[in-house]
């Protein structure tokens, strides 16, 4: 019969093939079987080869040591008393040592070598069948031979008289086939002890491997290689700094732009933690001392955000995202929005002022108008014109006078000190537009709404060192947290919309130590804080050129003039 086709195709079965597995358990243990197997095999041959040759050496010592002791001057002297004979002493003697030693022939000789004893009475009389010259010459002889009764393991040795003189020659053979019997009965109990040390490499080399398919998650060494090859793809590609560190608090590995935020090179893999970064908030964070989610640190000038997650075997991973530049815009940010007040409170007070300068007008009174105007106008150009006389640089002289319009916005006096003096030579002016900006903000913040709130700011040079000093009238910094003050994320006030806060001074005592120099605070003047940062190196050895852009209002006083 032929079979009804369906119009289906039919189902594809797949072979199964038998090869080398994938995976890295299987792989390790096929490996150690095979290993063990080969070393049991190896080392049962090398058990067995010696050991036939041994059994050879111990059955021809044997028959030597027979032979030895039959070789008596009582068994010489019956080579004297008549021809050799079936029933004679030699005979009766030599069969004896036969029978109590085992041995498979006593066989007694004269120097013709003619046999006087033998186990088969015919051979009494003839000739040996093997060469004694040997042991008739006076030497001991053992060997593996073949004679009338078949292959054997022999001892022969000289027969001596009372007098020492040779009289013949005892030759003693051990049956070779017990010797071969002996080397196979060995056999099975030395399979049995190789199978039993294979049966324990074996179980041990399944345990291990289970051990080793938990760890490797059961996956193939291509899968570990492909995972291996990503993983440093993904490493070196994000734009996330990546640490890792094992349960001894040293670096694992550290991604390219982990060295680059750490400032650090690859040479810092296998060190301590503490000994790469030195002792520091930053460490602290990355090794677990502080914990937290979006820890806030400052490495150099690079302000990071970091979170640590434990790995299972001890260890941690640590990530660092940069976030210099939205601190940077956050500041900002938080400048305009001060900014924008005060110009918001400027336009109000402008409209107030036009009020009153057009009611005057409509009263006529023209003198008084004048005056009001002359008065507005005049504090303002006082104040540009007192900073500028004090602060050459245009940009911290920019800074300065627009904190005074937001500082009298929000009720507090900002006064420069009388004996301040900044000359346009700074080496960064930027640097110090950081420092000085982050020291007045916080101290309008502590100052405002205080009775009589005032700022201070003082300049002062020695050579090419900058002395800062900011003053304020508020509450101060009680002395056990002066220096907490300075630690990265620490602050009193709410967070603002852009980030955290907490950044600020830390960032000033980072400029100041890495230009060698302090900043400090203690209590002020004015009963609130002074906060003191020496900036070594500040100034450059010339004067620096103003640029023809630069307002009038902004340059050095005696250019101004």
């Amino acid at each position: 019969m032929n079979p009804v086709r369906t119009g289906f195709p039919r189902p594809l079965t797949r072979r199964r093939r038998f090869g080398w597995p994938r995976r890295v358990f299987a792989q390790v243990l096929l490996m150690q079987l095979a290993v063990a197997t080969g070393v049991t095999v190896l080392a049962t041959g090398l058990f067995l080869a010696p050991l036939s040759a041994q059994l050879d050496d111990q059955a021809m010592r044997r028959a030597l040591a027979i032979a030895g002791t039959t070789a008596s001057p009582r068994l010489a002297a019956g080579l004297t008393g008549g021809p050799p004979s079936a029933r004679g002493p030699v005979q009766t003697e030599a069969e004896r040592v036969r029978a109590a030693t085992g041995a498979e022939y006593v066989v007694v000789m004269d120097t013709r070598g003619v046999r006087w004893s033998h186990p088969d009475p015919v051979q009494i009389g003839r000739v040996v069948s093997t060469d004694p010259s040997a042991a008739l010459a006076g030497r001991e002889v053992m060997e593996i031979d073949s004679g009338t009764l078949g292959r054997s393991a022999r001892g022969k040795v000289p027969l001596r008289d009372a007098d020492g003189r040779t009289v013949g020659a005892v030759s003693v053979g051990i049956e070779y086939d017990s010797v071969r019997d002996r080397l196979l009965g060995a056999i099975p109990g030395l399979l049995a002890h190789a199978g039993g040390a294979l049966a324990v490499g074996a179980l041990a080399a399944y345990l291990i491997s289970r051990r080793l398919q938990r760890q490797t998650h059961d996956l193939a060494f291509s899968d570990i290689s492909a995972l291996l090859a990503e993983r440093e793809a993904m490493l070196h590609g994000i734009r996330e700094g990546v640490v890792a560190l094992d349960r001894t608090g040293s670096v694992r590995l550290m991604n390219d732009e982990a060295q680059r935020l750490l400032g650090l090179g690859p040479e810092a893999a296998g060190r301590p933690l503490d000994e790469v970064l030195g002792r520091g908030r930053t460490a602290d964070v990355l090794a677990g001392r502080v914990t937290g989610e979006d820890l806030v640190t400052v490495r150099g000038h690079r302000v990071l955000i970091a979170n640590r997650m434990p790995t299972d075997d001890g260890g941690a991973v640590a990530t660092l995202r940069d976030r210099t530049e939205l601190e940077h815009l956050g500041r900002e940010l938080d400048a305009t929005r001060g900014l924008i007040d005060a110009l918001r409170a400027q336009d109000h007070e402008h409209a107030n002022r036009m009020h009153t300068l057009l009611g005057l007008l409509e009263l006529e009174m023209h003198e008084e108008a004048v005056e009001f105007v002359t008065e507005v106008v005049g504090v303002h150009r006082a104040t540009a014109e007192q900073v500028t006389e004090k602060v050459h640089d245009p940009l911290l002289a920019a800074l300065l006078v627009g904190k005074a319009t937001v500082a009298a916005e929000r009720g507090v006096s900002l006064r420069l000190a009388p004996d301040s003096l900044l000359p346009d030579r700074l080496v960064d002016p930027r640097e110090l537009v950081t420092v000085v900006g982050n020291l007045v903000d916080n101290a309008l913040d502590a100052a405002a709404g205080t009775p009589d709130a005032r700022v201070g700011v003082s300049f002062r040079t020695q050579g090419r060192t900058v002395v800062l000093r900011v003053s304020d009238s508020g509450p101060g910094v009680p002395e056990e947290r002066r220096e907490l003050i300075f630690t990265e994320g620490w602050t009193t006030k709410a967070p603002p919309v852009h980030g955290k806060r907490g950044l600020g001074l830390a960032l000033v005592r980072r400029l100041a130590e890495r230009r060698g120099g302090t900043a400090t605070v203690a209590g002020g003047p004015d009963g609130g804080a002074e906060f003191a940062v020496v900036l070594p190196d500040a100034l450059s050895d010339a004067p620096a050129e103003v640029p023809s852009d630069v307002p009038a209002a902004l340059k050095p006083a005696e250019e101004a003039r």
